[in-house]
């Protein structure tokens, strides 16, 4: 599994040996750095001791090089990530900013692989063929 992840707008690598880099703030802390698994649809995650949430906090995410928010235009739930898998194609890779929420939406053209117990409940948000 080698897969970059960038960021939508800046197109800035942010994984950095076993993490996707990130930055994030919920409604009640100023922020931090987190760091993701990149294999989709493992839901590790580290982060400092003092940033705290609970399980169904909504969690904000940013680009740590432009400061981009990564929220998705699909979902107000999700955020959006792109990722190159090792034969160079790209591929839309939405998440969720809920936390203790496993959905992984990973999408090129119509086509899409889902991930985690979740991430039936935004299918209907994305227009697809019958192929996922």
């Amino acid at each position: 599994m080698n897969y970059e992840y960038r960021c939508p707008k800046c197109h800035g690598y942010i994984r950095i040996g076993e993490h996707i880099i990130l930055s994030a703030k919920n409604k009640d802390l100023p922020g931090g750095l987190i760091l993701l698994h990149p294999e989709p649809g493992n839901y590790a995650v580290i982060r400092h001791s003092t940033f705290n949430y609970e399980k169904g906090d909504l969690v904000e995410f940013f680009c740590p090089i432009c400061h981009h928010n990564l929220d998705s235009k699909k979902h107000m739930n999700l955020a959006m990530l792109i990722m190159t898998d090792e034969s160079g194609k790209d591929y839309d890779i939405y998440f969720s900013k809920v936390a203790g929420e496993y959905s992984t939406l990973k999408m090129i053209g119509e086509h899409m692989e889902i991930f985690g117990e979740h991430s039936g409940e935004y299918l209907d948000f994305f227009s697809l063929s019958q192929n996922y």
